[in-house]
């Protein structure tokens, strides 16, 4: 018999100078126990990276590192592009339709076209994406329960819970990149 651990909690403390703070891992309300925990994981990612680019102005939203990098813009909505995919793959059990291919792959994608596309809008436009994106990541894992996270997709071996993981795995890369980025970009 599998057990399935319905609560836990995960402390970290951040000790830089005076600065120290706890960070937990609960779960979400609304939620089934294990979901209610990837929805605090979810949440917690976005949140950080929010933190760390809602100021930006638009040279910054636009700066690119070199000629194949891609702009902090580009890359918040290749996140929501991703997540808009997991949707369809985890809640739907199917890849893009056309309609949404022409409006995700671009972001999905990035490049040189990804390059050319997102830029000269402010970064808040680019979060207000990810929001419409998260809120109905939201709203799809409610209605969903622990045994669906341990549930396979009818096409490969990777079961929803990874699918989710994935997702924040790649948040959390990203959110790297957007970080290295800030930190190269020069004032004048």
């Amino acid at each position: 018999m599998k057990k399935i651990i319905t609560s836990f909690t995960f402390v970290l403390f951040i000790i830089s100078g005076n600065l120290s703070a706890q960070i937990k891992i609960e779960n979400t309300k609304g939620y089934s126990p294990q979901i209610g925990a990837l929805v605090s994981m979810l949440e917690d990612l976005k949140g950080r990276i929010e933190r760390n680019i809602q100021n930006l102005d638009q040279e910054e939203t636009d700066y690119l590192l070199d000629e194949n990098a891609n702009r902090i813009g580009a890359m918040i909505i290749h996140l929501a592009a991703t997540e808009a995919y997991y949707q369809n793959f985890t809640f739907e059990n199917r890849n893009f339709n056309r309609k949404e291919k022409k409006k995700w792959m671009t972001a999905l994608t990035l490049g040189e076209e990804a390059r050319e596309k997102y830029k000269g809008k402010p970064i808040q436009y680019y979060m207000k994406i990810w929001d419409e994106v998260r809120a109905k990541t939201l709203e799809n894992l409610k209605t969903k329960d622990d045994a669906w996270l341990l549930e396979t997709d009818s096409k490969n071996s990777m079961n929803y819970y990874w699918a989710w993981f994935h997702v924040m795995e790649h948040q959390a890369n990203h959110m790297g990149q957007i970080a290295l980025i800030k930190k190269r970009i020069s004032k004048e």
